[in-house]
């Protein structure tokens, strides 16, 4: 096997007094989309504000590409090639769609990712480019905030709750625009809460409870069983 693009190694974050994630080991490859299910309160999020730079973390807990990122701030994460859609959006309410886009952009990286390719996989965004970002329905918002990431031209994508609050008709626009986004060799994060949403996409599965990996395996073949015992620690 190669080497992982990304390596994930005793990785602990804490939230002040709060631990949140208790020594997490996990490893992505190029081309690679892996799922991360858990409860909620599971560290999930805390996961991806700690990769994407967002959350300070020791040094030595996360290197990608072979570099150790641990301790680089989020602009410095961001222009290596790791782009977060976060949880709930967070659009900026002042802007414009088109403007939530090009702020995307403004980290410089060379790529297929431009307005013109975000409409395409978005046309309903072209459509509303002038418009506060903010006043576009919840899967319209979504949308903006996954081509505000790509936009940044990434090599690996975190989907952070990528369905969360979505109607399920919106959720299904969503997961049919992920091949377009993850199918030029682009590896992916994505935290799901619908677990069979999260398998049928992904090639791996990790499941974290309060903060610790539970559970570790193949997507197409770890069982329901065995996720119920990792998801709740019961049989």
């Amino acid at each position: 096997m190669p080497e992982p693009m990304l390596q994930i190694t005793g990785l602990n974050a804490h939230y002040r007094d709060f631990q949140a994630l208790y020594g997490v080991g996990m490893q992505v490859h190029a081309g690679e989309v892996l799922a991360i299910i858990g409860a909620n309160g599971a560290g999930k999020t805390t996961l991806m504000r700690s990769i994407s730079g967002l959350l300070p973390n020791g040094a030595g807990q996360i290197s990608y590409k072979g570099q150790d990122i641990s301790t680089l701030r989020a602009d410095q994460i961001a222009a290596l090639g790791i782009a977060l859609v976060p949880e709930g959006r967070q659009l900026f309410r002042s802007l414009s769609v088109e403007e939530n886009l090009i702020i995307g952009g403004q980290i410089g990286r060379k790529g297929p990712w431009n307005l013109a390719s975000v409409f395409k996989l978005f046309p309903i965004l072209e459509e509303r480019r002038a418009v506060p970002a903010t006043s576009l329905s919840g899967g319209q918002q979504q949308m903006v905030a996954i081509g505000r990431a790509l936009m940044a031209n990434p090599e690996m994508i975190l989907f952070d709750e990528i369905s969360l609050g979505l109607a399920p008709i919106i959720i299904k626009d969503i997961y049919a625009a992920l091949p377009g986004i993850i199918g030029e060799g682009m590896s992916a994060l994505i935290v799901e809460q619908d677990i069979s949403k999260a398998l049928a996409v992904s090639s791996r599965v990790y499941c974290l409870q309060e903060g610790r990996v539970s559970l570790e395996g193949a997507s197409r073949t770890v069982s329901r069983s065995d996720i119920s015992r990792a998801y709740f620690g019961v049989e």
